[in-house]
């Protein structure tokens, strides 16, 4: 990754809202309907211009495709891996939810049931699709050259593992060996392809609301630092400046009452290969913890892309609030290893969003605005 030495620099975590005929289409698709492959495939490479361009009207730097191809950020791989023919079940609630019944039967999501299982062994059997991704998206950079690089997301081996339950390897950790294989080679393609990887690492972080809610906090880090090592080894033969990672605690608006603090998880999580920590810094729950770098010495070459949007709220932060973020975390880990970013997606599934296209947007542009008075403070 670029890192600026004269003003800081904007990106977002990686989904965003997909145009009206991509969502017609990805609809379709996830519901057996019968789809033209020609027609969706021009679909998607005109979305990704498009989405492209908007980001780069919006004043963001380190731009993607916006996911629009991909019905969502972590399942999308049932499509392109064997071995996910398995029944689903049904998804834990998350501890908030457990305490907080009545908010929890009113979530659209309640009782919802899993990506498929893992029922057979997993290897590709359409790697072509994450060429088509690469293909889209250096066709739409060289269309609208960002003012940064680009970046492009996947999944990484522990989430995917969260929303497609294991059904055939003999333990949790075998099944994350062989996700991680597996996944490798999206990973390499990626940053191949000369795209910055982005890693996404809910499972870090979210894992211990629901798929881990019966952990102790110690025994939920030792599955941290396992899957940590599953993935270090999994990009092991790619630059650490190549890659950032994204950790989060859920994105949904709800109680959050019983998130780890990231003080707990940050130690494991720093020994990540990639350069990059993408988290939640805008929400009022996880807003306060840029203290944790008071304490945590951010290791070297290492840079932070804390959120200084909130990504479950149709609220547009106030650029001087934006601004007043990134001085935070500036001041203590220095102006040059931060970037600007969101919580999270604006559209981590096609369908559910509850942030409105126009707004999210909206909120883009006002944090390229106030990105402009935090480096008039800090340079």
């Amino acid at each position: 990754m670029k890192q600026s030495t004269d003003r800081i620099l904007t990106t977002h975590t990686g989904s965003l809202p997909r145009t009206a005929p991509m969502l017609a289409q990805l609809r379709a698709r996830r519901a057996g309907q019968a789809v033209d492959e020609a027609a969706f495939r021009k679909e998607v490479t005109s979305a990704v211009t498009e989405t492209v361009n908007r980001q780069i009207r919006c004043g963001v730097d380190v731009v993607n495709d916006g996911e629009q191809g991909k019905p969502d950020y972590s399942t999308y791989i049932r499509d392109r891996l064997t071995g996910f023919d398995g029944e689903p079940v049904i998804m834990r609630g998350a501890r908030d939810q457990a305490e907080f019944p009545d908010y929890a039967q009113a979530q659209p999501g309640q009782g919802r049931p899993s990506g498929p299982a893992c029922n057979g062994p997993i290897s590709w059997k359409d790697f072509s699709a994450t060429q088509r991704d690469l293909d889209n998206l250096a066709a739409a950079i060289k269309a609208h050259p960002p003012a940064g690089e680009a970046f492009m997301t996947a999944v990484s081996p522990g989430q995917a593992a969260r929303f497609m339950p294991n059904r055939y390897y003999k333990s949790h950790e075998d099944y994350l060996h062989a996700l991680a294989a597996v996944l490798a080679d999206e990973y390499k393609a990626i940053a191949d392809a000369g795209f910055i990887l982005q890693v996404d690492c809910p499972d870090l972080a979210s894992g211990w609301n629901n798929q881990h809610r019966n952990l102790s906090v110690p025994e939920f880090v030792k599955v941290v630092e396992m899957h940590v090592e599953v993935l270090n080894n999994a990009v092991k033969d790619i630059p650490a400046d190549r890659m950032r990672l994204h950790l989060c605690w859920g994105n949904y608006e709800g109680p959050h009452n019983h998130d780890i603090p990231l003080a707990d998880i940050i130690r494991p999580v720093l020994k990540a290969r990639p350069a990059g920590l993408s988290f939640e810094g805008a929400n009022p729950r996880h807003a306060h913890e840029w203290r944790v770098f008071e304490t945590v010495k951010l290791p070297a070459g290492k840079v932070l892309i804390p959120g200084v949007l909130d990504s479950t709220t149709n609220f547009i932060e106030h650029p001087e609030l934006v601004a007043d973020r990134i001085c935070q975390y500036a001041k203590l880990v220095g102006r040059e290893n931060v970037i600007a970013g969101s919580d999270c997606g604006f559209a981590t599934a096609a369908e559910g969003s509850r942030i409105f296209p126009t707004i999210a947007w909206a909120k883009l542009s006002a944090m390229s605005e106030g990105t402009r008075i935090a480096s008039k403070r800090l340079w």
